[in-house]
C-alpha cells in the first residue's frame, strides 16, 4: 500500500471514529437532557398522606396494568374507584398535575364526588404507589388510556363518561380526548398551552426549548381536534400558570365550549374560589352531553327508518 493510500485510509478511520464518538456523546447528552427535563417537570412524590376514607369517601383500590414497553416490562398504575351517590351517576376520570400524588388531590376528588360523579383517580407511574421510577409525557398518556379503558367497564354509557385534568393533568386529558371519541365532556382546570410556553413563562427557556425539548405537552396544537364539549377553568390569581393560557386554549377549541375565569382563584384551587359558579358550569357541561346523546339517538332512529 502506498504512503498516500495509507494516509487516506488512516484519515477515514479517524473520521469514522470521531463520528462514532460524537454520535455516542450526542445520544448520551440527549438521554441526560431527557432525564433532567422529566425530573424538572414532574417532581414526582411518593408520599401517600391520606386515603379517601379520611375524607368520608367509600372506595376500592384498583391496579391497572399498562401495555409492555420496548423492554418488555409490564408496569402497574395505582388507582381509586370512588362510587357516585347513586347507580346512575356520571363517571369521571381524574388526572392530577405535577409533584403531588393522589392523596394531595383528595379535596378536589371529594368535591367532584359530592357534585354527583363516580370518580376513577390515578397516580401516573413514578407517583404514589404506582410502579415505575420516573414519569414521562408518553407514560402519562399511556397510563390515562389504561384508566379510560377500565372506566369503560365501570361506566358503560359513553354519554356519561367524563375526564377532568388539573394543571399538567389538563394536558393529559386533552391528549386522551384526541385519542378517544367516547369522551362525553372534558374539564381542563388551570392547565397550560404547551411545555415550551410554560418554560418561557418560568424563565427556563434555555433548558427545555428547541430541538432538545423532549416533554412537549403541546395542548394548543391539539385542542382544535377535540370534539367533546370542554369547560376551561382558571384562576385570575394563578401565579404558576397564567390564565391567558386557558384563554388561548379556549379560543382555539371547537364549540361547544365554555371558559370560567375566577378572578380570585389560585393555581391550587380555582374552582374553590367560586364553588357555585363552578357547579353551574359543570352542570351545564352535563346538560350539553345529555343533549348531544339525545340528538345522536334521534339521528340513528331517523336513519333506521330510512330518513
Amino acid at each position: 500500500m502506498s504512503q498516500n493510500l495509507r494516509s487516506r485510509t488512516g484519515l477515514v478511520r479517524r473520521l469514522a471514529a470521531a463520528l462514532l464518538a460524537g454520535s455516542v456523546l450526542s445520544t448520551a447528552g440527549c438521554a441526560y437532557l431527557d432525564v433532567k427535563q422529566r425530573e424538572w417537570i414532574f417532581r414526582a412524590q411518593r408520599d401517600v398522606q391520606a386515603m379517601p376514607s379520611d375524607y368520608g369517601l367509600k372506595y376500592e383500590e384498583v391496579w391497572l396494568t399498562v401495555p409492555a414497553d420496548r423492554d418488555g416490562a409490564r408496569e402497574r398504575v395505582y388507582a381509586w374507584w370512588i362510587p357516585g351517590p347513586d347507580a346512575q351517576a356520571p363517571a369521571l376520570l381524574y388526572l392530577h398535575g405535577t409533584r403531588w400524588s393522589l392523596s394531595n388531590n383528595l379535596f378536589r376528588i371529594q368535591r367532584l364526588q359530592r357534585m354527583g360523579f363516580a370518580v376513577l383517580a390515578i397516580d401516573y407511574r413514578g407517583f404514589g404507589r404506582s410502579d415505575g421510577d420516573l414519569p414521562s409525557e408518553a407514560y402519562t398518556y399511556a397510563d390515562a388510556q389504561a384508566a379510560w379503558e377500565y372506566l369503560r367497564g365501570r361506566a358503560p354509557d359513553p354519554h356519561r363518561r367524563f375526564v377532568y385534568g388539573h394543571s399538567l393533568g389538563g394536558a393529559v386529558a386533552i391528549e386522551l380526548a384526541t385519542r378517544n371519541d367516547d369522551v362525553a365532556g372534558l374539564i381542563a382546570d388551570s392547565t397550560f398551552t404547551s411545555m415550551r410556553e410554560m418554560a418561557e413563562t418560568m424563565g427556563y427557556s434555555d433548558l427545555v426549548t428547541g430541538p432538545v425539548l423532549t416533554q412537549r405537552f403541546d395542548s394548543l396544537a391539539k385542542i382544535a381536534t377535540v370534539s367533546a364539549p370542554i369547560l376551561f377553568v382558571h384562576g385570575g390569581s394563578d401565579r404558576f400558570v397564567p390564565a391567558a393560557m386557558s384563554e388561548k386554549l379556549y379560543a382555539a377549541a371547537r364549540e361547544p365550549k365554555r371558559l370560567l375565569l375566577v378572578e380570585s382563584g389560585n393555581h391550587r384551587d380555582a374552582p374553590g374560589a367560586a364553588p357555585e359558579k363552578f357547579r353551574a358550569a359543570v352542570l351545564d357541561l352535563l346538560s350539553i352531553a345529555q343533549r348531544t346523546a339525545e340528538s345522536a339517538t334521534r339521528v340513528r332512529a331517523s336513519a333506521g327508518r330510512g330518513g
